[in-house]
């Protein structure tokens, strides 16, 4: 079940408590549907971590965090999968989403450097960045919307599958206790001839 394979990785609410990780939050963060583990909450969770991993922008797991908040899905799930735009992901990612952008507007994708100056930025400002931001939140919605659908249709799968497993199990249980009833039956009626 999704739940036991998620469970595995999750942090305990009383190990962050100590370190003070929640402080910021104060005691929004203290909601136990919070860390609550359920297929709302975990497909949530995808959409608000997705989302925020192609966001261009420092404190992505700050802004994950409060957006889990707001929308009340599983913190610890949103906060973790912001990690997918890693410095090995974040290349492709962002120049994908550039390309995205640029055509959405309609202007040719310029090839670029990136360099992290000031100078750079001003640069740049008004010609790769509006295309990177819409592309961005293009790509990152797309994302998010398909882990959302895909994260419940796998929950739902996984559920199914497992009342399957039970009533198939209680069937097969079910004839067992009727071969052993109409064996007893049998040897009662042997018995008494």
């Amino acid at each position: 079940m999704p739940r036991k394979f998620l469970k595995r990785f999750m942090p305990d609410i009383h190990k962050l408590n100590r370190y003070g990780v929640l402080k910021p939050f104060g005691t929004l963060a203290h909601d136990p549907n919070l860390w609550h583990l359920n297929r709302r909450s975990a497909a949530g969770a995808f959409a608000v971590g997705i989302f925020f991993a192609f966001m261009p922008m420092p404190f992505q797991m700050v802004a994950a965090a409060a957006f889990a908040i707001l929308f009340r899905v599983n913190l610890p799930l949103s906060v973790a999968l912001v990690w997918i735009s890693n410095p090995i992901t974040m290349p492709p990612m962002l120049y994908g989403s550039y390309r995205v952008g640029a055509f959405l507007l309609n202007q040719p994708s310029e090839p670029f450097l990136f360099e992290l100056s000031w100078a750079w930025f001003q640069a740049s400002i008004s010609s790769i960045v509006p295309a990177l931001l819409l592309g961005c939140i293009v790509v990152g919605s797309v994302f998010s919307g398909a882990s959302y659908l895909a994260v419940r249709k796998i929950w739902r799968q996984a559920v199914q599958s497992a009342w399957d497993e039970r009533i198939k199990l209680r069937r097969q249980r079910l004839r067992e206790l009727k071969a052993e009833f109409k064996q007893r039956r049998q040897n009662l009626r042997d018995e008494a001839d």
